[in-house]
Order: C-alpha cells, then sequence, then structure tokens
C-alpha cells in the first residue's frame, strides 16, 4: 500500500508495522489537514496493533505557525491509535525546533527520535522494532 502527493508520500509495511513517510516543502495548514486525513486513511490496516513511523523530513522546510497544532493534533491520534514508535529524519535546526514543539503538543517525546541521517534511523528501527518480528 502507498500513497503520495506533491508534498507527502507514504508506504506501509504491513508485515512489520511500520509507516514510512516523505515529506516535501513548507506546508501550510491545508496541507497539514490532507496529511492527516490521507494518513489514518493509509495507516487503518496498522492501528490494532502497536506500530511505528519512520519519517524522512529532509526536504521538509519550516512551516507556518499553525501546523505546529495540527500535526500535535496529528500526532496526538497516532498515539491513541497505537503507535509505539516515531523515528524523524532531519538536519536543519529550524525544522528540529518546530518538530520539538510538534512532539511536546501531540505528547509523544517518549516515542519520538530523531537522527542526522537515515541510516541511523533504519539501524535504530532495526534493533529497536524489528528485532522482535
Amino acid at each position: 500500500m502507498s500513497g503520495w502527493s506533491l508534498q507527502y508520500s507514504f508506504d506501509v509495511d504491513l508485515e512489520h508495522g511500520i509507516i514510512y513517510e516523505k515529506i516535501f516543502g513548507i506546508w501550510k495548514l491545508a496541507t497539514a489537514e490532507e496529511y492527516h486525513r490521507d494518513f489514518m486513511e493509509e495507516v487503518q490496516p496498522l492501528i490494532e496493533k502497536p506500530w511505528a513511523k519512520l519519517v524522512d523530513l529532509t526536504s521538509w522546510r519550516t512551516s507556518y505557525p499553525e501546523v505546529i497544532r495540527k500535526i500535535g493534533d496529528h500526532l496526538k491520534w497516532c498515539r491513541l491509535h497505537n503507535m509505539q514508535l516515531s523515528l524523524n529524519v532531519l538536519s536543519n535546526p529550524s525544522t528540529f525546533r518546530q518538530l520539538n514543539q510538534m512532539f511536546a503538543s501531540g505528547g509523544t517525546k517518549g516515542q519520538s527520535h530523531t537522527f542526522r541521517t537515515y541510516a541511523e534511523a533504519e539501524r535504530y528501527l532495526k534493533e529497536n522494532w524489528l528485532k522482535g518480528k
């Protein structure tokens, strides 16, 4: 299963309970709302059991301030629907600050981890998620 738009793409690994995401560009509120609707549809087969997400944010730019609250709501929805692990790859200090605000807003600081490279995030995923699968 996979979905995409010009601002994001999804690839769902049903066997291992993981959704892989790529996020692009500068987001406005309408983009965040569309993303959440599409995300809920894509992740639906995973939410009955614990699941993880690996998010590539290397092509994401800082977003409009209202997006922080909306993605915080999105993360809260994820947490309430069995998300156990959120791995996020980024290197831009401005986006790192916004992402941490989103984690705080969504109550996911305990499940969320950031990495500078995709390889580091994949290694963490293998050691901490896929090891028991």
